[in-house]
């Protein structure tokens, strides 16, 4: 590991100042992936800004009926809420389904948004990698892509985003609350924060430098029955397959309204608007669920040792969705 320089912030506003002064300067909270990259010469920080004890640790209700979770919220404690299970519980079922428990007791909200992939690539620093090392080249493209993406890669870079929880808070709409250097604060779509690849995989999120998270928005809880899939190689602890937050709205023996979104597909949570949209009005049929489900993967393409992803996501959709219809209404 480098030698780095540490300060502990006392407040969010001369942590992001802090981070923004240095060019290699990196906010730090649990550590939980930072640490690691570090250790392995992966990250380079030059100075760390630990931003654990800011007090950005409560969830709160808003004036909307939704919730507003600190930044420093442990992961664990998120998941454990009362208020998070009973109205919104595909996000704990995420967080329960990402981690053991003692990383979800150190990892914060924030810091599991900004985790970065866990692509063997990335991680070797022997072979090329452009999200690593820009314009060295994508190892992953001709290699051993088997937990790579399928959708909105691009020939720079087919790593896919390893959280759960973000994908579950896609499927809720969740905005999220920063801070800049200058005291700025801006809400942002939850959709809107992490970038697909294209030709700049380095650049993964919408934040600016120094730009520091404070919070998570959730919307009034949504009409319908959710659901959270995750399919892995392994029962525990190890990262999705493919994974699907489903939400479905039911009128009588018609789908009003469903929300679908995807992890371990895509360098980001992958919202399927386009399958959305084929349930609305549509009867809770096999036929209804199997087009959605196409709807969902018609845009994506195997790299070869991925290929299998394309029809286990189709299942996983279908099957997530079937099973949230089935609940009672």
């Amino acid at each position: 590991m480098r030698a780095f320089t540490y300060e502990r912030a006392g407040r969010a506003e001369e942590a992001a100042a802090a981070v923004a002064n240095q060019p290699d300067a990196k906010f730090i909270s649990g550590g939980t992936n930072l640490l690691d990259l570090m250790k392995l010469d992966i990250e380079r920080p030059a100075h760390l800004v630990d931003i654990s004890r800011l007090p950005l640790d409560r969830i709160e209700e808003t004036e909307e009926g939704g919730l507003r979770i600190g930044a420093q919220v442990r992961n664990s404690d998120l998941a454990a809420e009362p208020r998070v299970r009973s109205q919104y519980p595909m996000l704990s079922q995420a967080l329960l389904a990402g981690a053991s428990g003692q990383i979800r007791n150190k990892a914060s909200t924030a810091g599991n948004l900004l985790q970065r992939t866990r692509c063997f690539y990335f991680y070797d620093r022997n072979m090329p990698c452009n999200k690593r090392e820009p314009g060295s080249g994508c190892a992953a493209l001709q290699g051993f892509n088997r937990m790579h993406a399928v959708l909105g890669a691009s020939e720079a870079c087919i790593a896919v985003h390893p959280s759960d929880m973000a994908v579950a808070m896609a499927g809720l709409d969740a905005r999220i609350e920063t801070l800049s250097p200058g005291g700025e604060a801006r809400t942002i779509p939850i959709d809107d924060l992490h970038r697909l690849p294209g030709t700049t995989p380095d650049v993964e999120t919408a934040l600016g430098h120094g730009e520091m998270i404070t919070a998570v928005t959730l919307p009034p809880p949504p009409p319908g029955r959710q659901l959270y899939r995750k399919v892995r190689d392994r029962a525990s602890y190890a990262f999705a397959l493919v994974s699907v937050a489903a939400i479905v709205e039911k009128s009588g023996d018609r789908i009003r309204s469903a929300r679908i979104a995807m992890g371990g597909v895509a360098a980001k949570p992958w919202r399927a608007t386009a399958a959305e949209q084929t349930l609305s009005g549509a009867l809770v049929s096999d036929g209804a669920l199997t087009e959605a489900a196409e709807a969902a993967l018609a845009e994506a393409v195997g790299h070869g040792a991925n290929d299998f992803k394309i029809p286990l996501a189709k299942r996983t959709v279908r099957h997530t969705l079937a099973a949230a219809a089935a609940e009672r209404a």
